[in-house]
Protein backbone atom coordinates (compact mmCIF):
# COMPACT_ATOMS: atom_id res chain seq x y z
CA UNK A 1 0.00 0.00 0.00
CA UNK A 2 1.45 3.55 -0.82
CA UNK A 3 -0.91 6.25 0.26
CA UNK A 4 -1.83 9.17 -1.52
CA UNK A 5 -0.46 12.48 0.14
CA UNK A 6 -0.97 15.42 -2.54
CA UNK A 7 -3.01 17.47 -0.09
CA UNK A 8 0.17 17.33 2.45
CA UNK A 9 2.35 18.25 -0.22
CA UNK A 10 -0.01 21.25 -0.95
CA UNK A 11 0.01 22.39 2.09
CA UNK A 12 3.80 22.17 2.99
CA UNK A 13 4.44 23.82 -0.23
CA UNK A 14 2.11 26.50 1.11
CA UNK A 15 3.59 26.85 4.44
CA UNK A 16 7.11 27.83 3.67
CA UNK A 17 5.75 30.51 2.31
CA UNK A 18 4.55 31.65 5.45
CA UNK A 19 6.20 29.72 8.31
CA UNK A 20 10.29 28.91 8.23
CA UNK A 21 10.60 25.47 6.99
CA UNK A 22 6.99 25.32 6.91
CA UNK A 23 6.82 24.05 10.21
CA UNK A 24 6.74 25.22 14.21
CA UNK A 25 9.32 22.63 15.44
CA UNK A 26 12.08 21.52 13.14
CA UNK A 27 11.62 17.61 13.63
CA UNK A 28 8.32 18.20 11.85
CA UNK A 29 10.31 19.05 8.53
CA UNK A 30 11.10 15.09 8.03
CA UNK A 31 14.53 16.46 6.98
CA UNK A 32 16.38 14.10 8.83
CA UNK A 33 14.55 10.89 7.12
CA UNK A 34 13.61 12.85 3.81
CA UNK A 35 10.62 13.52 2.23
CA UNK A 36 7.81 15.86 2.50
CA UNK A 37 5.50 15.88 5.89
CA UNK A 38 2.20 14.93 6.81
CA UNK A 39 -0.13 17.17 7.96
CA UNK A 40 -2.69 15.73 10.10
CA UNK A 41 -6.19 16.64 10.19
CA UNK A 42 -8.00 14.70 12.76
CA UNK A 43 -7.20 11.71 15.29
CA UNK A 44 -9.12 9.19 17.73
CA UNK A 45 -7.50 6.67 19.78
CA UNK A 46 -4.64 5.04 18.41
CA UNK A 47 -5.21 6.70 14.98
CA UNK A 48 -4.01 9.75 13.28
CA UNK A 49 -5.92 10.91 9.88
CA UNK A 50 -3.99 13.41 7.62
CA UNK A 51 -5.12 15.73 5.30
CA UNK A 52 -6.02 13.77 2.15
CA UNK A 53 -7.69 11.25 4.93
CA UNK A 54 -5.63 8.36 4.94
CA UNK A 55 -5.29 6.52 8.46
CA UNK A 56 -2.05 5.76 10.82
CA UNK A 57 -1.42 3.70 13.66
CA UNK A 58 0.40 6.20 15.86
CA UNK A 59 3.72 5.79 18.03
CA UNK A 60 4.38 9.46 18.66
CA UNK A 61 1.15 10.31 20.85
CA UNK A 62 2.17 13.70 20.52
CA UNK A 63 5.28 12.86 22.06
CA UNK A 64 3.61 11.58 24.89
CA UNK A 65 0.97 12.79 26.53
CA UNK A 66 -1.65 11.13 24.70
CA UNK A 67 -1.39 8.25 27.16
CA UNK A 68 -5.28 7.09 26.63
CA UNK A 69 -5.13 7.47 22.93
CA UNK A 70 -6.13 10.73 21.10
CA UNK A 71 -9.88 12.80 22.26
CA UNK A 72 -9.99 11.02 24.85
CA UNK A 73 -13.81 11.65 25.77
CA UNK A 74 -13.30 12.67 29.66
CA UNK A 75 -10.67 15.19 28.71
CA UNK A 76 -12.60 16.19 25.85
CA UNK A 77 -16.01 16.66 27.56
CA UNK A 78 -14.00 18.84 30.44
CA UNK A 79 -12.20 21.23 27.65
CA UNK A 80 -15.94 21.75 26.37
CA UNK A 81 -17.83 22.36 29.24
CA UNK A 82 -14.93 25.01 31.20
CA UNK A 83 -14.46 26.60 27.56
CA UNK A 84 -17.68 28.65 28.30
CA UNK A 85 -16.56 30.08 31.34
CA UNK A 86 -13.30 31.89 29.60
CA UNK A 87 -10.43 30.76 28.00
CA UNK A 88 -8.19 32.85 30.44
CA UNK A 89 -8.51 34.94 32.85
CA UNK A 90 -5.30 36.28 34.23
CA UNK A 91 -6.03 35.71 38.33
CA UNK A 92 -6.42 33.02 40.21
CA UNK A 93 -8.45 30.42 40.22
CA UNK A 94 -9.57 26.98 42.58
CA UNK A 95 -8.74 24.62 39.64
CA UNK A 96 -5.08 25.28 40.07
CA UNK A 97 -5.05 24.65 43.94
CA UNK A 98 -6.73 21.49 42.82
CA UNK A 99 -4.29 20.51 39.91
CA UNK A 100 -1.64 21.05 41.85
CA UNK A 101 -2.73 18.77 44.88
CA UNK A 102 -3.03 15.94 42.80
CA UNK A 103 0.41 16.57 41.35
CA UNK A 104 1.68 16.59 44.59
CA UNK A 105 -0.45 13.03 45.91
CA UNK A 106 0.73 10.90 42.76
CA UNK A 107 4.14 12.51 42.64
CA UNK A 108 7.07 11.45 45.44
CA UNK A 109 8.91 14.67 47.08
CA UNK A 110 6.92 17.40 45.74
CA UNK A 111 6.23 19.72 48.06
CA UNK A 112 5.12 22.60 46.18
CA UNK A 113 4.58 23.04 42.23
CA UNK A 114 4.61 26.32 39.86
CA UNK A 115 2.30 25.92 36.82
CA UNK A 116 3.64 27.63 33.64
CA UNK A 117 2.71 26.88 29.71
CA UNK A 118 5.90 24.50 28.45
CA UNK A 119 8.66 21.73 29.15
CA UNK A 120 10.75 24.21 28.15
CA UNK A 121 9.85 26.83 30.32
CA UNK A 122 9.69 24.17 33.40
CA UNK A 123 13.48 23.53 32.91
CA UNK A 124 14.46 26.93 32.34
CA UNK A 125 13.04 28.07 35.67
CA UNK A 126 14.01 24.79 37.55
CA UNK A 127 17.51 26.00 36.76
CA UNK A 128 17.16 29.54 37.37
CA UNK A 129 15.19 28.41 41.03
CA UNK A 130 18.97 26.03 41.02
CA UNK A 131 21.28 28.48 40.92
CA UNK A 132 19.53 31.28 43.34
CA UNK A 133 19.11 28.55 45.50
CA UNK A 134 22.86 27.88 45.66
CA UNK A 135 24.70 30.75 45.02
CA UNK A 136 26.49 29.10 41.68
CA UNK A 137 26.22 29.27 38.14
CA UNK A 138 27.53 26.29 36.50
CA UNK A 139 25.33 23.29 35.74
CA UNK A 140 25.75 19.71 34.34
CA UNK A 141 23.44 18.40 31.66
CA UNK A 142 23.91 15.10 29.55
CA UNK A 143 25.07 14.66 26.02
CA UNK A 144 22.16 14.06 23.82
CA UNK A 145 19.22 14.84 26.80
CA UNK A 146 16.89 17.39 25.55
CA UNK A 147 15.92 19.70 28.12
CA UNK A 148 13.83 22.55 25.63
CA UNK A 149 15.06 25.50 23.49
CA UNK A 150 16.55 27.66 26.00
CA UNK A 151 20.00 28.93 25.21
CA UNK A 152 21.97 26.99 28.52
CA UNK A 153 19.90 23.34 27.44
CA UNK A 154 21.27 23.79 23.64
CA UNK A 155 24.85 22.75 24.35
CA UNK A 156 25.08 19.19 22.75
CA UNK A 157 21.62 18.32 23.09
CA UNK A 158 19.56 15.43 21.56
CA UNK A 159 16.46 15.81 19.68
CA UNK A 160 16.03 18.18 17.01
CA UNK A 161 19.28 19.34 17.80
CA UNK A 162 20.90 16.18 17.01
CA UNK A 163 18.71 15.36 13.92
CA UNK A 164 19.92 18.41 12.35
CA UNK A 165 23.42 17.78 13.42
CA UNK A 166 23.41 21.18 14.79
CA UNK A 167 26.64 20.74 17.29
CA UNK A 168 27.12 24.52 17.69
CA UNK A 169 23.46 26.90 17.95
CA UNK A 170 23.98 30.80 16.29
CA UNK A 171 22.42 32.84 19.05
CA UNK A 172 24.17 31.12 22.26
CA UNK A 173 26.96 33.17 23.55
CA UNK A 174 30.35 31.85 24.86
CA UNK A 175 29.39 32.43 28.72
CA UNK A 176 26.37 30.49 28.28
CA UNK A 177 28.30 27.66 27.18
CA UNK A 178 31.13 28.31 29.50
CA UNK A 179 28.45 27.74 32.81
CA UNK A 180 27.04 24.04 30.72
CA UNK A 181 29.32 21.43 31.18
CA UNK A 182 28.24 18.01 29.72
CA UNK A 183 28.94 14.35 30.23
CA UNK A 184 28.17 11.28 28.53
CA UNK A 185 24.68 9.88 29.64
CA UNK A 186 25.18 6.72 31.82
CA UNK A 187 28.96 7.88 32.45
CA UNK A 188 29.33 8.22 36.09
CA UNK A 189 33.13 8.83 36.37
CA UNK A 190 32.71 11.87 33.96
CA UNK A 191 30.22 13.39 36.56
CA UNK A 192 32.74 12.58 39.21
CA UNK A 193 35.61 14.41 37.29
CA UNK A 194 33.43 17.32 36.56
CA UNK A 195 32.25 17.65 39.79
CA UNK A 196 35.87 17.78 41.25
CA UNK A 197 37.25 19.87 38.41
CA UNK A 198 34.23 22.11 39.48
CA UNK A 199 34.00 21.76 43.28
CA UNK A 200 31.55 24.49 44.93
CA UNK A 201 31.15 26.03 41.46
CA UNK A 202 28.19 23.16 40.46
CA UNK A 203 24.54 24.59 41.20
CA UNK A 204 22.49 21.30 39.50
CA UNK A 205 22.17 18.64 37.73
CA UNK A 206 19.42 18.23 34.87
CA UNK A 207 18.65 14.95 33.68
CA UNK A 208 16.25 12.87 31.39
CA UNK A 209 16.25 10.08 34.42
CA UNK A 210 15.13 7.40 30.99
CA UNK A 211 16.16 9.65 28.15
CA UNK A 212 14.01 9.95 25.04
CA UNK A 213 15.57 12.19 22.73
CA UNK A 214 18.31 10.11 21.82
CA UNK A 215 15.86 7.03 21.09
CA UNK A 216 14.63 5.16 24.67
CA UNK A 217 17.74 5.01 26.50
CA UNK A 218 17.25 3.85 30.51
CA UNK A 219 19.77 4.24 33.33
CA UNK A 220 22.51 1.27 33.35
CA UNK A 221 21.88 -0.45 36.97
CA UNK A 222 23.06 2.03 40.17
CA UNK A 223 23.62 4.69 37.73
CA UNK A 224 21.04 6.70 38.77
CA UNK A 225 21.96 5.91 42.84
CA UNK A 226 25.26 7.61 42.29
CA UNK A 227 24.08 10.71 40.25
CA UNK A 228 22.38 11.08 43.87
CA UNK A 229 25.32 10.56 45.86
CA UNK A 230 27.08 12.93 44.63
CA UNK A 231 24.50 16.02 44.27
CA UNK A 232 24.11 15.22 48.09
CA UNK A 233 27.98 15.47 48.43
CA UNK A 234 28.50 18.66 46.83
CA UNK A 235 25.46 20.41 47.86
CA UNK A 236 24.21 20.13 43.93
CA UNK A 237 20.07 20.60 43.33
CA UNK A 238 19.37 17.42 41.52
CA UNK A 239 16.73 17.88 38.87
CA UNK A 240 14.74 15.35 36.83
CA UNK A 241 13.29 15.96 33.63
CA UNK A 242 10.04 14.20 33.46
CA UNK A 243 8.46 15.58 30.30
CA UNK A 244 8.33 12.69 28.88
CA UNK A 245 8.35 10.41 31.77
CA UNK A 246 6.19 12.05 34.61
CA UNK A 247 2.95 10.68 34.58
CA UNK A 248 3.99 7.94 32.05
CA UNK A 249 6.23 5.32 33.39
CA UNK A 250 4.22 4.71 36.64
CA UNK A 251 1.84 7.26 38.48
CA UNK A 252 4.41 8.93 40.21
CA UNK A 253 6.76 9.10 37.24
CA UNK A 254 10.22 7.88 36.98
CA UNK A 255 11.13 8.94 40.36
CA UNK A 256 8.67 6.16 41.48
CA UNK A 257 9.55 3.69 38.53
CA UNK A 258 13.58 4.09 39.34
CA UNK A 259 13.08 4.53 43.21
CA UNK A 260 15.19 7.81 43.04
CA UNK A 261 14.30 10.76 45.06
CA UNK A 262 15.18 14.20 42.91
CA UNK A 263 15.43 17.51 44.66
CA UNK A 264 13.55 19.72 41.73
CA UNK A 265 11.30 17.63 38.88
CA UNK A 266 9.68 19.16 35.79
CA UNK A 267 6.54 18.50 34.17
CA UNK A 268 5.11 19.10 30.89
CA UNK A 269 2.97 17.42 27.82
CA UNK A 270 0.90 14.81 30.31
CA UNK A 271 0.23 17.24 32.85
CA UNK A 272 -2.20 19.46 30.09
CA UNK A 273 -3.37 16.30 28.82
CA UNK A 274 -2.04 17.52 25.28
CA UNK A 275 -2.72 21.19 25.75
CA UNK A 276 0.20 23.44 26.10
CA UNK A 277 1.34 23.43 29.48
CA UNK A 278 4.24 22.84 31.88
CA UNK A 279 5.24 22.49 35.47
CA UNK A 280 8.13 22.59 38.17
CA UNK A 281 8.15 21.48 41.06
CA UNK A 282 10.11 19.58 44.72
CA UNK A 283 10.99 20.20 47.84
CA UNK A 284 9.84 23.07 50.26
CA UNK A 285 13.25 24.17 50.85
CA UNK A 286 13.91 25.08 47.75
CA UNK A 287 10.78 26.40 46.03
CA UNK A 288 10.10 29.03 48.37
CA UNK A 289 12.90 30.67 46.90
CA UNK A 290 10.55 31.03 44.27
CA UNK A 291 8.92 34.79 43.87
CA UNK A 292 6.47 35.51 45.65
CA UNK A 293 8.04 34.02 48.14
CA UNK A 294 11.21 34.45 47.32
CA UNK A 295 13.62 36.33 44.94
CA UNK A 296 14.14 34.14 42.02
CA UNK A 297 11.79 35.54 39.53
CA UNK A 298 9.23 33.37 37.35
CA UNK A 299 6.06 35.09 36.04
CA UNK A 300 3.76 34.24 32.97
CA UNK A 301 -0.21 35.37 32.23
CA UNK A 302 -0.76 32.26 30.87
CA UNK A 303 0.83 29.99 33.59
CA UNK A 304 -2.31 27.79 35.28
CA UNK A 305 -4.40 28.47 31.69
CA UNK A 306 -7.71 27.21 33.23
CA UNK A 307 -8.20 25.05 29.76
CA UNK A 308 -4.72 23.45 30.05
CA UNK A 309 -5.44 22.74 33.47
CA UNK A 310 -8.36 21.18 33.50
CA UNK A 311 -7.71 18.75 30.69
CA UNK A 312 -4.13 17.78 32.43
CA UNK A 313 -6.30 17.43 35.94
CA UNK A 314 -8.59 15.12 34.30
CA UNK A 315 -6.21 13.13 32.62
CA UNK A 316 -3.92 12.29 36.04
CA UNK A 317 -7.48 11.58 37.94
CA UNK A 318 -8.02 9.28 35.20
CA UNK A 319 -4.32 7.94 36.02
CA UNK A 320 -4.36 8.34 39.73
CA UNK A 321 -7.97 6.26 40.00
CA UNK A 322 -6.81 3.33 37.59
CA UNK A 323 -3.36 1.71 38.41
CA UNK A 324 -3.96 -0.83 35.79
CA UNK A 325 -3.17 1.90 33.14
CA UNK A 326 0.25 0.88 33.75
CA UNK A 327 -0.16 -2.43 33.60
CA UNK A 328 -1.78 -2.03 30.30
CA UNK A 329 1.02 0.31 28.70
CA UNK A 330 4.01 -2.43 30.26
CA UNK A 331 1.70 -5.24 28.64
CA UNK A 332 1.50 -3.83 25.15
CA UNK A 333 4.76 -2.41 24.86
CA UNK A 334 6.59 -5.69 26.23
CA UNK A 335 4.26 -7.56 23.06
CA UNK A 336 5.70 -4.81 20.91
CA UNK A 337 8.80 -5.78 21.61
CA UNK A 338 8.47 -9.35 21.63
CA UNK A 339 6.77 -9.07 18.20
CA UNK A 340 9.50 -6.87 16.63
CA UNK A 341 12.75 -8.62 18.37
CA UNK A 342 10.81 -11.53 16.54
CA UNK A 343 10.76 -9.99 13.37
CA UNK A 344 13.95 -8.67 13.43
CA UNK A 345 16.30 -11.38 13.94
CA UNK A 346 15.27 -12.75 10.79
CA UNK A 347 16.60 -9.62 9.09
CA UNK A 348 20.42 -9.73 8.05
CA UNK A 349 21.14 -6.39 9.78
CA UNK A 350 22.23 -5.42 13.71
CA UNK A 351 19.59 -4.27 15.95
CA UNK A 352 18.84 -2.96 19.77
CA UNK A 353 15.71 -2.50 21.04
CA UNK A 354 15.50 -0.36 24.08
CA UNK A 355 12.70 -0.12 26.35
CA UNK A 356 11.09 0.98 29.96
CA UNK A 357 7.33 0.94 30.57
CA UNK A 358 5.78 2.64 27.49
CA UNK A 359 8.80 3.85 25.76
CA UNK A 360 10.55 1.91 23.45
CA UNK A 361 12.66 2.47 20.01
CA UNK A 362 14.72 0.45 17.57
CA UNK A 363 18.76 1.03 17.01
CA UNK A 364 20.37 -0.50 14.09
CA UNK A 365 23.37 -1.17 16.04
CA UNK A 366 26.00 -4.38 16.58
CA UNK A 367 26.33 -3.14 20.42
CA UNK A 368 24.52 -1.79 23.26
CA UNK A 369 22.63 1.82 22.52
CA UNK A 370 23.55 3.48 26.31
CA UNK A 371 24.79 6.95 25.38
CA UNK A 372 24.23 9.21 22.51
CA UNK A 373 27.21 8.50 20.80
CA UNK A 374 26.26 5.11 20.57
CA UNK A 375 23.07 6.34 18.73
CA UNK A 376 24.72 8.16 16.84
CA UNK A 377 27.25 5.22 15.31
CA UNK A 378 23.48 3.05 14.59
CA UNK A 379 22.70 2.78 10.83
CA UNK A 380 20.83 5.83 11.13
CA UNK A 381 19.95 5.84 7.16
CA UNK A 382 18.55 2.17 7.60
CA UNK A 383 16.17 3.36 10.01
CA UNK A 384 15.46 6.46 7.57
CA UNK A 385 14.32 3.76 4.76
CA UNK A 386 12.30 1.75 7.32
CA UNK A 387 10.70 4.51 8.22
CA UNK A 388 9.04 5.52 5.16
CA UNK A 389 8.34 1.63 4.77
CA UNK A 390 6.16 1.83 7.70
CA UNK A 391 4.91 4.79 6.71
CA UNK A 392 3.47 4.20 3.42
CA UNK A 393 2.23 0.81 5.56
CA UNK A 394 -0.28 3.44 7.53
CA UNK A 395 2.30 3.01 10.97
CA UNK A 396 3.51 6.65 12.02
CA UNK A 397 6.95 6.25 13.84
CA UNK A 398 8.93 9.57 15.31
CA UNK A 399 10.52 10.87 11.70
CA UNK A 400 14.00 10.71 13.65
CA UNK A 401 16.24 7.75 15.10
CA UNK A 402 16.67 10.14 18.16
CA UNK A 403 12.93 9.83 19.24
CA UNK A 404 11.34 7.12 21.23
CA UNK A 405 8.46 6.01 20.73
CA UNK A 406 5.33 6.42 22.83
CA UNK A 407 2.66 3.58 23.51
CA UNK A 408 -1.01 4.38 24.59
CA UNK A 409 -3.25 2.37 26.09
CA UNK A 410 -5.95 2.73 22.68
CA UNK A 411 -3.63 0.80 20.76
CA UNK A 412 -4.48 -2.85 20.02
CA UNK A 413 -3.04 -6.19 19.63
CA UNK A 414 -3.88 -5.67 15.90
CA UNK A 415 -2.10 -2.58 16.06
CA UNK A 416 1.00 -4.23 16.91
CA UNK A 417 0.49 -7.20 15.20
CA UNK A 418 0.38 -4.85 12.26
CA UNK A 419 3.34 -3.17 13.19
CA UNK A 420 5.25 -6.09 13.54
CA UNK A 421 4.27 -7.84 10.49
CA UNK A 422 5.21 -4.42 8.24
CA UNK A 423 8.99 -5.09 9.75
CA UNK A 424 9.03 -7.77 8.85
CA UNK A 425 7.67 -7.60 5.41
CA UNK A 426 10.30 -4.75 5.07
CA UNK A 427 13.56 -6.73 6.27
CA UNK A 428 12.20 -9.43 4.48
CA UNK A 429 12.70 -7.30 1.11
CA UNK A 430 15.90 -5.25 2.23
Amino acid sequence: MSYTTNKSKELFERAQLSIPGGVNSPVRAFKSVGGTPLFMKNAKGAYMYDADGNQYIDYINSWGPMILGHAYEPVVNAIRNKVADSTSYGAPTELEIEMAELIKSMAPNVDLVRMVSSGTEACMSALRLARGYTGRNKFIKFEGCYHGHADAFLVKAGSGVATFNIQTVPGVTTGVSQDTLTAPYNDIAAVEQLAAQHKGEIAAIIIEPVAGNMGCIPPVPGYMEALRAICDKEGIVLIFDEVMTGFRLAAGGAQERLGINADLITYGKVIGGGMPVGAFGGKKEIMQHIAPLGNVYQAGTLSGNPIAMIAGYTMLKALKDDPSIFTQLEEKTAYLHKGLDEALKMANTPYVINRLGSMISVHFSDKPVTNFKDAASADNALFNKYFHAMLNEGIYLPPSAYETWFISTALSTADIDRTVEVTAKFFKNN
